[in-house]
């Protein structure tokens, strides 16, 4: 089953756009596209996020969650945004440029060996994951500000980084690394590797409008089932991230004391998973249409 990498045909450009579209480049587009689509997602969906955070980090419901952030103040809601900004809008434009461009290099190789393209195309998109896993510091950042227990001691992203820096070193950054390799390589296969296939299955779109709504679709349902499917190991990479200093805990260490402290319960483990489906559903649809409508533009 072949993957397919641009969604829809690009039809016709006019001359600004052919220009815009060479000065990119045929594989540069891939990761401006990737980076703008991640921009707009994150200013829309941020305070939802914040939610899901105190949610996977405390075990609370929604509504403690919400309150919360109602305490901290609506001047506090957006605090923490700038290094998810950062970090996404750069893992989402490796994510589709190097799967790209892995994808390119692999395939040359790959049709002298006889390798399936499926093979191919899931090695570039493992290989992808694992790339955006390098800006893991970003996502260690965005835990300490989002964490309320720590409004006094981090101002800022800057603030933040220095402090990490100076007092433990370029590793502590790095905490919660290996749950986000575990997430980002498989979640990345199943991704590029389905959305083709999830959209074939659509009703034929006759127009844009209908070429978004099912980018949206696809991106949507695509991004929401693998955030159920690795909501634990984000669970595990939150309660990692929110330590400062100390022992670097094995991830399996860290879901069994969070397995504990909420009793064994599958239903608290996964506290929080109904939101991020919602806000994964939200998340990816927006990439998904985004992205592919500025490969059409571009």
């Amino acid at each position: 089953m072949g993957v397919v990498t641009t969604m829809e045909p690009q039809g016709k450009l006019g001359k600004g756009h052919a220009l815009i579209g060479a000065d990119l480049g045929a594989r540069g587009k891939h990761y401006v596209c990737g980076s703008c689509a991640a921009f707009t997602n994150i200013i829309v969906t941020f305070p939802i996020q914040k939610v899901l955070f105190r949610q996977q980090l405390h075990g609370v419901r929604v509504g403690e969650a919400v309150r919360q952030l109602q305490r901290d103040g609506l001047g506090r809601l957006y605090r923490g945004l700038l290094p998810p900004l950062l970090q996404k809008t750069t893992t989402v434009a490796i994510m589709f440029g190097l799967y790209e461009d892995f994808s390119r290099l692999l395939l040359r190789h790959a049709r002298s060996s006889g390798t399936p393209e499926l093979v191919t195309r899931s090695a570039a998109a493992a290989l992808a994951g694992t790339a955006e896993a390098a800006l893991t510091p970003f996502e260690r950042v965005q835990t300490l500000l989002q964490d309320h227990r720590h409004n006094g001691r981090f101002n800022n992203t800057a603030h933040t980084f220095r402090t990490l820096l100076r007092e433990y070193g370029v590793r502590e950054c790095y905490r919660g690394l290996v749950p986000i390799l575990l997430r980002n390589g498989p979640s990345n296969i199943l991704f590029f590797g389905l959305r083709g296939p999830i959209k074939q299955q659509l009703p034929d779109a006759r127009n844009r409008a209908g070429h978004m709504a099912n980018d949206f679709v696809c991106g949507g349902l695509l991004g929401a089932a693998l955030g159920i499917m690795f909501y634990p190991l984000n669970v595990v990479k939150s309660r990692a991230q929110a330590q400062v200093g100390g022992e670097f805990v094995p991830c399996r260490q860290v879901l069994m004391t969070v397995w504990r402290e909420r009793g064994g319960s599958v239903v608290l483990l996964f506290r929080g998973a109904t939101l991020n489906y919602h806000r994964s559903l939200l998340s990816w649809g927006i990439i998904n249409a985004t992205y592919e409508l500025l490969l059409k533009v571009f």
